[in-house]
C-alpha cells in the first residue's frame, strides 16, 4: 500500500550573514499512512516546526522529495497546489492567535469552504453548523467572537476549519502547549477520538513524549535538524536506544535502572549553521566513542525485525 505522506532526504536551508547557512532540516526521511498519527519530538529549535511547514508546503524545500497521496508536491508552484491543499490542514499552536477577533465563529469555519468554493448560502450555514457539532460546539456558537470563547473552545473552533474540507492529513503544531493543563487532557482525548471516527492521519509536533503517547502509534525523535530514533510509541518508551531519547524520557519519566537511568545532559544543542562533524548529539553525550566525533552513525532499524531505528554507533554496539 502507498504511504499518503512519504518525505525522503528533506533539507531546508536559510542563508545567514557572511555566506553561512543555518541547515533547519538536514535529511529528514519519514513516512505517513493513512489514518496513522506519527510524532515528532523534540527541543524548541530541533526543525519539527521546520519539516510540518515544508510538509505542507508553505515553505519551499531545499532539497529532497515530498510525496502526498502518490504524487510529488516538493516542487510544485501554488496553482498546482491548490487542489491538493483540501487534502492536508494545520491546527496551529496558539488559538487565540489563530482566530481573527474581527470573525464570527462561523466566518472562520466557513472560510476555507469559501475559499475553495465547496458551498455556499444555505449549504454553507448547514455545513458549517454541523462542524461545530463534530467539536463538541452548539451551533449557538456561530456569531460567537473570539474573545467571547475559552482556550478550549477557540481550539475546538480551529480544529473544525481544519476539518472543513475533509483533510486527509492533518497536521498539529504544539495544539495544546497553550492551554491550561485541564483543557489539554481534554482536547488530547478529543483529538484521539477524532482520528479514530474520521481516520486521519495526523503529524503531531510536539516537545512532550507524554502528550505525544497519549495520540500517536509512532514517535520520531528529533535533535539539532535531524530524527534520531523513530519506532513504535510503545517500544519508544519500553526500550529507549538513543542517549537523547532517554534524557527526554527521563525528564517525564521516574527513573527505571538498567532501562531508563536518570539522565541529564551538559552542554547546550550547537547552532544549526555549525552543526559538528560525525553524530550531531556527541558533543553533549555521555557514552561518546571515538568513532562518534567522526563518522555520521545515520539512521539504522534495530536489530530483531523490530519497526524501531536509531542513529548510535553505541546502540549498534549493544
Amino acid at each position: 500500500m502507498t504511504a499518503l505522506l512519504q518525505v525522503t532526504g528533506l533539507t531546508k536551508q536559510f542563508p545567514l550573514k557572511g555566506g553561512r547557512v543555518a541547515r533547519a532540516v538536514d535529511g529528514v526521511d519519514l513516512t505517513l499512512d493513512a489514518g496513522e498519527a506519527l510524532g515528532l519530538v523534540g527541543e524548541s529549535g530541533c526543525g519539527k516546526s521546520t519539516v510540518a511547514r515544508l510538509v505542507l508546503r508553505l515553505i519551499p524545500p531545499s532539497g529532497g522529495s515530498i510525496r502526498f497521496a502518490g504524487q510529488e508536491i516538493s516542487a510544485l508552484g501554488d496553482t498546482a497546489l491548490r487542489p491538493l491543499r483540501r487534502g492536508m490542514q494545520i491546527i496551529f499552536q496558539n488559538p487565540h492567535a489563530a482566530l481573527n477577533p474581527r470573525r464570527t465563529v462561523f466566518q472562520s469555519v466557513a472560510e476555507p469552504l469559501v475559499v475553495q468554493r465547496v458551498a455556499s448560502g444555505a449549504a454553507l450555514r448547514s455545513r458549517v453548523g454541523a462542524l461545530l457539532t463534530e467539536v463538541g460546539l452548539p451551533e449557538t456558537f456561530l456569531w460567537r467572537y473570539p474573545h467571547e470563547l475559552s482556550g478550549g473552545q477557540k481550539q475546538r473552533v480551529c480544529i473544525a476549519r481544519a476539518l472543513a474540507l475533509a483533510p486527509k492529513l492533518v497536521v498539529l503544531d504544539e495544539p495544546t502547549s497553550a492551554l491550561d493543563v485541564s483543557v489539554q487532557a481534554q482536547i488530547l482525548e478529543f483529538l484521539r477520538e477524532l482520528r479514530m471516527r474520521q481516520q486521519l492521519a495526523y503529524l503531531f509536533i510536539s516537545h512532550n513524549l507524554a502528550v505525544v503517547r497519549q495520540v500517536c502509534d509512532r514517535v520520531g525523535v528529533m535533535y539539532l535538524s535531524r530524527i534520531v530514533e523513530e519506532g513504535p510509541v510503545e517500544a519508544i518508551f519500553a526500550a529507549p536506544r538513543h542517549p537523547y531519547t532517554r534524557a527526554l524520557l527521563a525528564a517525564i519519566l521516574p527513573p527505571r535502572p538498567g532501562v531508563l537511568p536518570a539522565e541529564t545532559l551538559a552542554g547546550d544543542v550547537p547552532n544549526a549553521a555549525a552543526i559538528p562533524a560525525g553524530c550531531r548529539f556527541a558533543p553533549r553525550c555521555p557514552r561518546r566513542m571515538p568513532i562518534c566525533t567522526i563518522d555520521d552513525p545515520g539512521l539504522k532499524r534495530v536489530a530483531g525485525g523490530s519497526p524501531h531505528s536509531v542513529a548510535c554507533w553505541g546502540s549498534f554496539s549493544d
